[in-house]
């Protein structure tokens, strides 16, 4: 008895851990990290670059194939505030968007440059990028951006609909500039993250049960083309997407009753 209920045992939660869908886990997450929000991937660097938002330190860590920490890097100019996504430039810069804001009572954001020069150093001093919303804009909780034509483009996290504002990427203070509101279909439709791929032809939208595929649209008109909404067949908080390649992306998730993990999804 005890012999054969052991393997069917372990059967079923081999068969519990990797029910995930279309999703394949590459990597658990180090477990030091709880609320991993957003990951970036850099050129020929081989590394997951994430960061953790609200509460947590000024940090950017580097992780291995092995979802272990490689790097530690401290922002020593920064506070995380609310840290809620990455981006990456060609140069392999990478920027912390530090735009969080829950009780939509915040009034400035910031986004901060770490130089690919200072991402071996263990203590690093960001650019900084300050941005206020348009004046006839509410102030709302943003959660994704990405970088394209050295310009960044910020998404709020609406249920039914996403503003999209765009800054440019350049130290100093600014107001964002309105670029288009777009309503989504059903319910559960908040963007938690956002990247462009390397070639510029196509976006995706982190939501924690889909992605969405942006494709075909011309200029900043990211919702004037093909708009297809990819489920995941599983539900977890991720909270960070990038591009691997132009055909596959790089999810992560929060602990939340499991350990985080990194998936790869091909789009």
């Amino acid at each position: 008895m005890t012999f054969t209920l052991k393997p069917l045992f372990i059967l079923s939660l081999l068969f519990f851990s990797c029910n995930t869908g279309n999703l394949e886990i590459l990597a658990d997450i180090d477990g030091s990290l709880e609320e991993v929000s957003a990951i970036a991937i850099t050129n020929n660097s081989g590394l997951y670059w994430v960061i953790e938002d609200a509460g947590n330190s000024n940090n950017l860590y580097a992780l291995n194939s092995k979802g272990n920490i490689e790097r530690n890097i401290t922002i020593t100019n920064a506070k995380n505030k609310d840290w809620e996504d990455l981006a990456t430039d060609s140069s392999g810069n990478i920027y912390i968007g530090d735009f969080g804001n829950n009780n939509h009572k915040r009034k400035e954001f910031k986004i901060y440059k770490v130089l690919n020069s200072e991402l071996t150093k263990d203590k690093a001093e960001a650019e900084i990028t300050t941005f206020t919303l348009p004046k006839d804009l509410k102030s709302q909780d943003f959660e994704s951006f990405f970088i394209w034509d050295n310009t960044f483009y910020i998404f709020s996290k609406n249920n039914k609909h996403t503003d999209v504002l765009k800054v440019e990427n350049k130290e100093g203070e600014h107001e964002a500039f309105f670029v288009t509101s777009y309503k989504f279909d059903g319910k559960g439709n908040k963007i938690t993250s956002a990247d462009i791929s390397k070639d510029g032809k196509n976006i995706v939208l982190l939501n924690h049960e889909k992605v969405w595929q942006l494709s075909h649209f011309k200029g900043e008109d990211f919702f004037g083309g093909d708009i297809e909404a990819l489920p995941f067949k599983h539900d977890t908080q991720k909270e960070g997407v990038s591009f691997l390649n132009n055909k596959t992306i790089i999810i992560t998730d929060e602990t939340n009753k499991h350990d985080g993990n990194i998936y790869k999804f091909n789009l």
